[in-house]
């Protein structure tokens, strides 16, 4: 891999633009509090834009805002893509890294590989490959804007990157930049879209004016960020915030920092003037506050429109690729993933149903089992602990659980096994089970796939990690 120049200082803005307006195909690495950003361009449009923070959490997210229009791209098919394509997540450096110290590019970003996957196994047509990376880039390009400092270098990657769209640069700079203003126009109340809400004091929202707030939010949130909870909600990002002011400001919501690693991406800065919260703030580069379903003219050809979707801002890929992706064999295959991280919206047309789900935890270890339960059961989940994995069949036929945890490693008979077991019972087709073990290897996770598992959890974890697994799939 030639790398043919190293920067120290970045403004975004201006080098982005400059990479559009000279037509410069490269790859270009951005690093940032810790945090890899990498821009691919070909001819000055972008043809993928990622960054270090949780690519498969992104690409999960919009998956699901898409499976709204494409019903078969459901959660079996993103948990087998994760399975197949997430590698284990390297911890972030706790010490900002040297320019000499940027990561080694190898190979294609793996969530991409992902969608290339997706697209030779059918799940997804090229157009909505497209507009999937055009959300994708959005998001990414959103963070990157915010930087204030930061070290680039531009590099050559020894494979091309296979195109499956080309965005116009200058164009989706100019809707991020809006977009940024908007979420600005909400500080100093929201600093970051990853911030998570919660209901302040429970039992005082019962007896005020806002029983909407109260069925509507309080099941979902548990921990999940304000842009996780628009994409399980179904709603609009921005909408749903401007919903959520009203009780942020007069304190039954209150909003907790983003998790780690969301933590060390870029906060909204201040704005220069004070305004109502979702109100637009005036600067020299952008005067007009953008929702996502403002429209602008189109730039994709009659050939890859794809008109079931209504997408935030304008269509901006005016070119497909012009020829078929590679197949996707077992080489491109990287360590598989932890399970999928979930997320929700606001205020939905609908109240979430209050049934009580019940789960079924199978492990032989009964500290497990009161760790799992007491925090199941703070969230008013039904749990049914079972510490035998030989009676655990019997005892899952009774209790038809919604959703089942399954110890890999257990004495008389393993998960997998159980696993399988469970799967022969047509009652238990649809059921989720998520395998629960200290095992990290691919070869663990692509066994847990073969006999039907839906997700992965991995020992030690946190209260917060076990809730947003559950959530997800009972979403």
């Amino acid at each position: 891999m030639h790398i043919f120049g190293t920067f120290t200082k970045l403004r975004p803005l201006s080098f982005l633009q400059h990479l559009a307006r000279s037509h410069d195909s490269t790859c270009v690495q951005v690093l940032s509090n810790s945090i890899v950003w990498l821009i691919f361009l070909e001819n000055g449009k972008i043809t993928y834009l990622t960054h270090s923070v949780e690519p498969f959490d992104r690409l999960e997210r919009h998956l699901r805002r898409l499976s709204s229009q494409i019903p078969h791209l459901d959660n079996q098919i993103r948990t087998q893509m994760r399975m197949m394509f997430e590698t284990e997540a390297e911890p972030i450096p706790t010490t900002p890294l040297l320019v000499a110290e940027f990561p080694p590019l190898s190979q294609h970003p793996p969530e991409y590989q992902a969608i290339c996957w997706l697209v030779s196994e059918r799940h997804l047509n090229p157009t909505q490959a497209a507009i999937l990376i055009q959300e994708l880039v959005k998001e990414v390009l959103e963070s990157l804007l915010l930087i204030t400092e930061g070290k680039y270098r531009l590099i050559s990657p020894s494979e091309k990157l296979p195109i499956i769209c080309r965005i116009d640069t200058e164009k989706i700079i100019d809707i991020c930049q809006k977009k940024n203003l908007a979420w600005q126009s909400f500080a100093p109340y929201i600093n970051s879209p990853y911030q998570r809400p919660y209901l302040r004091v429970p039992e005082l929202t019962n007896q005020t004016n806002s029983p909407q707030i109260q069925q509507n939010l309080a099941v979902w949130m548990k921990g999940f960020s304000l842009r996780h909870l628009a994409v399980i909600m179904n709603q609009e990002e921005m909408q749903m915030v401007r919903n959520l002011i009203p009780y942020i400001l007069n304190g039954e919501i209150i909003l907790h920092e983003p998790d780690p690693p969301f933590d060390l991406l870029p906060k909204i800065p201040q704005p220069q003037t004070r305004s109502t919260p979702g109100e637009t703030v005036p600067t020299p580069t952008a005067k007009a506050s953008i929702s996502e379903n403002s429209t602008s003219p189109s730039l994709i050809s009659p050939a890859v429109r794809y008109p079931e979707r209504k997408t935030s801002g304008l269509p901006l890929l005016n070119e497909t690729a012009t020829h078929p992706l590679p197949p996707v064999t077992s080489s491109h295959i990287s360590q598989p993933p932890s399970p999928p991280v979930k997320s929700n919206s606001a205020l939905p047309t609908n109240p979430p149903s209050k049934k009580i789900y019940k789960i079924v935890s199978v492990d032989d270890s009964p500290t497990v089992l009161r760790e799992i339960s007491r925090f199941l059961e703070q969230e008013n989940f039904a749990v049914v602990a079972i510490n035998d994995p030989v009676k655990a069949v019997m005892s899952i036929i009774r209790n038809k659980p919604d959703l089942i945890l399954l110890d890999l490693n257990m004495d008389g008979i393993d998960g997998y096994e159980l696993c399988r077991i469970i799967r022969n019972n047509s009652m238990f087709k649809k059921i989720p089970i998520i395998m629960v073990t200290g095992n990290k290897g691919l070869i663990d996770k692509v066994k847990a796939r073969l006999v039907g598992a839906s997700g992965y959890l991995t020992k030690p974890f946190t209260r917060a990690e076990l809730l947003k697994i559950v959530f997800m799939h009972l979403a």
